[in-house]
């Protein structure tokens, strides 16, 4: 159960003004289709952040248990920097939108997430705990939950959110999940 909230709630918080949101929020202002776009946000996310865990529980094999430890420690101290650099996202008209609103959300979430700090996070998230599918079920959740509102009150503007406070409060979240890796 600490897996699954332990990504839920970091993957929540980090998604808040990230790239994928701000894709969410243009996806949600060209289609009327949201369930659609939900869809193509929890297909696209389970498939890349199956890959990402995945690739984060074969990794931390390699690797003496105390490596490993400030390995993920110490990842989670290079996220907790990355998300004080707010993203932006290109909002110009996509060869995939004509795909309609399942396929279009689906390639475009899938592509925005590579490399993306909730991608890097899922991949740390499985190292740290042995539980794949419970970091899946978190990560996804997660974005789900940061995204299905702005999806489905899409017309509401992302700029009213104290978004330097939030990248704050997401920075202090990784660095205590680094000295929590650290110290348990």
């Amino acid at each position: 159960m600490e897996a699954l909230l332990a990504s839920t709630f970091t993957v929540a918080i980090a998604e808040i003004g990230d790239k994928t949101q701000l894709l969410a929020l243009i996806l949600a202002a060209r289609f009327k289709n949201k369930t659609a776009i939900i869809l193509g946000i929890l297909l696209s996310t389970l498939f890349n952040h199956f890959a990402a865990a995945w690739i984060g529980q074969w990794a931390i094999n390699w690797v003496s248990p105390d490596l490993a430890r400030y390995l993920v420690a110490a990842s989670f101290f290079a996220i907790a920097l990355w998300v004080l650099i707010p993203d932006k996202v290109d909002a110009e008209e996509s060869r995939f939108y004509k795909m309609g609103p399942f396929l279009a959300t689906f390639i475009l979430f899938f592509i925005a997430e590579m490399g993306d700090k909730t991608q890097i996070a899922t991949v740390v998230l499985a190292a740290k705990y042995d539980s794949l599918t419970m970091v899946v079920a978190g990560t996804t959740l997660g974005m789900l939950v940061a995204n299905v509102p702005v999806v489905i009150a899409g017309h509401f503007s992302a700029e009213k959110l104290p978004m330097l406070w939030i990248h704050r409060g997401c920075a202090v979240l990784f660095a205590l999940l680094g000295v929590a890796t650290l110290l348990f």
